[in-house]
């Protein structure tokens, strides 16, 4: 009897130290795993990224907005909410949202995205840069702001996330993700086609996080110490032209009108388009009141699938004539 008692003991010893042991080992590899996963500092640029990328395969969907987009045109829509209603009214577009990050360039922008309750980050600015109302194209802040918005890409790419970024003035009215080759490095969308060269718009497009993309974007961001004037879209042309492109070896496409549209070059087919951009068009009252009449078109599109023109851009091409306007702030 003692000789069993003292076997059982010390069995009963042996296992609470194998459990012990095991759960140890178990709580030690948490700890080493939460260690490989969590970098430091995590910087709120990196906060945002982390949770709109997630389940996305790192891919984040990224606009830019400043004041100017979330203030109300007259007694009708923001720019903005115009922007949010397409994710509402599109094909495949609602689950998007939950990857799009809102980057703000002023505080009332930052609180209109936080009170939205969508992924917002505030782009920080150097003192005497004011990107609060609304910069008409080519017009000096215009064109600083684009800068800025091609600095915050290059960032969010060495940090190792794909880009879908567009413009807060272009519709989604169906998912791009099917339409998209996610093998290339990068896919832009384009004015118009059939014409000479390409045409290329920063608008939207679709870049890979590598290091032939990363090359690309940091020489494109720092030609603009040698390109005073033009805005950023030009000198990425003239970087395309020059071959540059070719020497860095990238696998590029260009986005046809037919399913990448805007008011330079109408799509033909309702069918088969997935964004329209207000691009030919100089101020965001014009831009509002002509996007708002796509999605008009659209909703009837839907409830009838009858194939029909979209409505003329009255405003956006009356746009250019307006030589007394005076940009929101």
């Amino acid at each position: 009897m003692p000789l069993c008692n003292n076997f059982s003991g010390n069995l009963v010893v042996a296992v609470a130290l194998f459990f012990a042991g095991a759960l140890y080992i178990f709580n030690y590899q948490n700890y080493v795993n939460t260690l490989r996963t969590t970098q430091y500092p995590v910087d709120e640029l990196e906060a945002a990224l982390y949770t709109a990328a997630a389940g996305n395969n790192k891919t984040v969907i990224i606009t830019m907005v400043n004041k100017a987009y979330v203030k109300e045109v007259g007694r009708g829509s923001t720019m903005l909410d115009l922007f949010l209603e397409s994710f509402w009214e599109g094909e495949g577009t609602l689950p998007l949202l939950d990857h799009l990050m809102v980057v703000a360039v002023d505080q009332t922008a930052y609180d209109r995205c936080r009170f939205k309750r969508l992924h917002c980050y505030k782009m920080e600015t150097e003192d005497g840069v004011d990107l609060e109302g609304e910069k008409v194209f080519m017009s000096k802040d215009f064109i600083e702001m684009m800068w800025r918005r091609t600095r915050l890409i290059l960032d969010v790419l060495r940090r190792g996330y794909n880009v879908i970024f567009t413009d807060t003035d272009v519709m989604w009215l169906r998912s791009p993700l099917s339409r998209l080759n996610m093998s290339l490095d990068m896919q832009i969308s384009v004015d118009r086609i059939n014409v000479g060269g390409q045409l290329i718009n920063t608008g939207f497009y679709h870049v890979r996080s590598n290091n032939k993309t990363i090359s690309l974007f940091q020489k494109w961001y720092d030609m603009r110490l040698n390109s005073t004037g033009m805005k950023e879209q030009d000198v990425l042309k003239n970087l395309l032209d020059s071959g540059f492109f070719n020497q860095l070896g990238l696998n590029v496409g260009f986005l046809s009108t037919t399913e990448f549209s805007g008011f330079c070059q109408d799509s033909p087919h309702m069918g088969v388009v997935t964004t329209v951009h207000a691009n030919c068009c100089l101020h965001i009252p014009a831009k509002v009141f002509d996007l708002t009449r796509v999605l008009r078109d659209w909703k009837r599109y839907k409830a009838s699938h009858v194939n029909s023109k979209w409505s003329p851009h009255l405003k956006c091409s009356r746009s250019w004539n307006d030589t007394h306007y005076i940009p929101r702030l």
